[in-house]
């Protein structure tokens, strides 16, 4: 049984983080399906929606660059995404991007993302009460849990303050381990 899918970015691809809820503008509210962001749009959803939007796109602008997964356009391009911030003005969650940002439960029957990321530790463990019957799942301490056969990961949300450059460094090493 498929599950919908719904948010920002490539309707399949390498990577895809799930967030309970997304940003509290009308033309989000309904969404159906996974829609490319159009160039400038995340700095109006960050002008609309204040400083956690903001902060949602720069972790994962960060979190991308630092992963640096070969097959990536951040790490294939570097002369067009110099920076992390390069890549999520011109790349991220947009047209021909690899990643989503997803508002809807991971449907892991489906395929469609390589890597399966739950930003939050309150919303995975209700996803994985509500949602997702995995076996594999084991928690690494408080704030991180892997299950490597359904490459699902649960992390602290994309803040700052919960997910900083040290957390993102290691959320970069399960992935990394959870691919070898």
């Amino acid at each position: 049984m498929n599950l919908p899918t719904y948010g920002f970015g490539a309707e399949q691809g390498l990577l895809a983080i799930y967030v309970e809820h997304p940003p509290k503008l009308a033309e989000f509210q309904n969404l159906n399906k996974v829609i490319a962001l159009q160039t400038g749009e995340i700095d109006y959803i960050n002008q609309q929606c204040g400083n956690g939007w903001r902060k949602v796109f720069n972790v994962y602008a960060k979190f991308v660059a630092e992963l640096s997964h070969p097959d990536h356009d951040f790490t294939n391009h570097p002369e067009q995404y110099p920076s992390w911030q390069q890549y999520r003005d011109k790349r991220l969650l947009q047209q021909g991007c690899q990643e989503a940002l997803l508002f809807s439960a991971p449907d892991l029957a489906a395929n469609r993302y390589d890597w399966h990321i739950i930003a939050g530790r309150t919303y995975g463990k209700t996803l994985l009460r509500d949602h997702l019957f995995t076996n594999s799942m084991h928690w690494i301490d408080e704030e991180f849990a892997i299950d490597p056969v359904n490459k699902l990961l649960i992390c602290p949300y994309l803040d700052y303050r919960q997910l900083s450059n040290i957390k993102i460094s290691k959320l970069v090493a399960l992935v990394r381990a959870g691919a070898a």
